[in-house]
């Protein structure tokens, strides 16, 4: 049904804006570009076509409408962001093919050490680590059978009874989900929104959001959201009690199984180390030596289809193994920055920056505050892409109209899009958790407001605190 009318309200909602001038009163080329985003985000929302096609109306949209020259709609999809993550996700596609994420995981949890707090705790950080480089999907579909397993062994051991044995699953699962989205806020390859943020302050505001940056920016506000996770679940609303150490042997047991350390983990480990030190520490080397981080980001993805593999025949990566890559997501941010492209052209920023002038008789605190549950509350129902790439854009108008600095508005948007926790169908950890016979909807929304309310405290403390210090526009 949803399809259905999103089928016909897309092309709907063009035709008033586009052939209608009295309803806008733009110029024409703003009005294009205005009517053809209406167009391709009620189809993103409603997903009427698959969302990589939709991704490529713009394409053809924007100079048929004279939105924006050819040149324009299509120059977006090649931007350095887009190849930066590209290289990320052919290196997190060897960790997982090589079973180097599940090591990590493992390692993370013998050293934090038994206990149901201690557990849940393990969980949390093993989940967070990876989501920082690994999909938040990818992350959640990966710990939950590991979850799933620790919650099978206490049964076994019989440590609590059935009651408290489904309170405390209820919290380690739903900790999976959670962990798995806030993990992402710390790097530029860990969101989608993220790289959104990075890859239109780059083409629209000429400045360039580095890794090492956007890292020092977030990773303490990831940090506190995951104690506040932690404490929450394990303190407050999931608490339980136990004088034993469980699930004690697990993690060294599944190390057991997966053996020594092959030398492909050891390869694919030591690229991934050199390319998280170089995007962490490029900026420190001589200019002469300095690279961007999209060329880091390939030489690390190039370097894998060079590296021997000794387990038989081949390379570390095959061409193969790229069919796994996830395209469809790069053409998504293709579609998103060339409609930002076409809104900075045609003026149509400079339109929204004069729409929502009144709004600088606000308190600034307030107009951040406010906007971060806005956009919270609208990702519960919609693809954090989908938001992102509608958002970003129109904040940089706001920024404008009220005389803040783009990049504290554009990050909000960016962070809070990312922190979707009520419902199963906001983000793909929630639906992975939920599939599980340990969660009903209503675990997940009496949980998930109050980490919701904490995202929305502390991105506002961080974007108008810390954001001026560490990530100055």
């Amino acid at each position: 049904m949803r399809r259905r009318v999103g089928l016909a309200l897309g092309p709907l909602l063009f035709a008033l804006t586009y052939f209608v001038p009295a309803l806008t009163g733009l110029d024409d080329a703003p009005r294009a570009v205005l009517a053809v985003t209406l167009w391709v985000a009620t189809w993103w929302i409603t997903e009427a076509m698959p969302i990589p096609a939709t991704s490529l109306m713009p394409i053809f949209l924007l100079p048929l409408t004279g939105g924006a020259d050819e040149r324009t709609a299509t120059m977006a999809y090649g931007n350095p962001i887009v190849f930066m993550y590209m290289g990320g996700f052919t290196i997190a596609l060897a960790i997982q093919k090589w079973d180097l994420h599940k090591r990590i995981a493992m390692a993370i949890l013998s050293m934090v050490g038994a206990g149901g707090q201690r557990i849940t705790l393990g969980i949390i950080l093993a989940t967070a680590f990876l989501s920082m480089w690994i999909s938040n999907a990818a992350t959640a579909l990966m710990m939950l059978p590991i979850g799933l397993a620790l919650i099978e062994e206490i049964r076994r051991e019989r440590i609590y009874d059935e009651d408290t044995l489904r309170r405390f699953a209820k919290g380690l699962l739903l900790s999976i989900a959670y962990a798995a989205s806030i993990g992402g806020l710390a790097t530029l390859i860990g969101s989608v929104p993220n790289a959104v943020f990075a890859a239109v302050s780059q083409q629209n505001l000429g400045r360039t959001v580095t890794f090492a940056e956007w890292f020092l920016f977030a990773s303490p506000l990831t940090a506190l959201m995951l104690a506040a996770l932690y404490v929450y679940m394990t303190r407050f609303r999931f608490r339980v009690r136990t004088e034993r150490e469980i699930g004690s042997g697990f993690a060294r047991e599944q190390l057991r199984r997966l053996g020594p350390m092959g030398f492909e983990e050891k390869a694919v480990l030591a690229v991934f180390a050199a390319v998280g030190a170089l995007w962490i520490g490029s900026g420190f080397l001589p200019a002469a030596l300095r690279l961007s981080d999209t060329s880091i980001s390939m030489i690390g993805a190039v370097s894998l289809f060079l590296l021997p593999a000794r387990r038989g025949r081949g390379r570390l990566m095959g061409w193969p193994d790229m069919r796994d890559l996830p395209w469809g997501l790069l053409l998504l941010f293709g579609g998103g920055l060339s409609l930002a492209a076409a809104f900075e052209s045609s003026g149509l920023t400079a339109w929204f920056g004069g729409l929502l002038a009144g709004l600088q008789v606000l308190p600034f605190a307030l107009i951040v505050v406010a906007l971060a549950a806005i956009v919270l509350l609208m990702t519960e129902v919609m693809s954090n892409t989908a938001v992102s790439n509608m958002l970003i854009p129109v904040g940089i108008g706001l920024a404008l109209g009220i005389g803040a600095d783009p990049h504290a508005i554009m990050a909000v948007i960016a962070l809070s899009a990312s922190c979707a926790f009520m419902l199963p169908i906001s983000t793909p950890p929630n639906a992975a958790v939920f599939s599980s016979d340990y969660i009903a909807i209503d675990d997940m929304v009496r949980a998930g407001i109050w980490i919701n309310l904490a995202a929305v405290i502390l991105i506002s403390a961080f974007v108008l605190l810390w954001q001026p210090v560490a990530m100055p526009g």
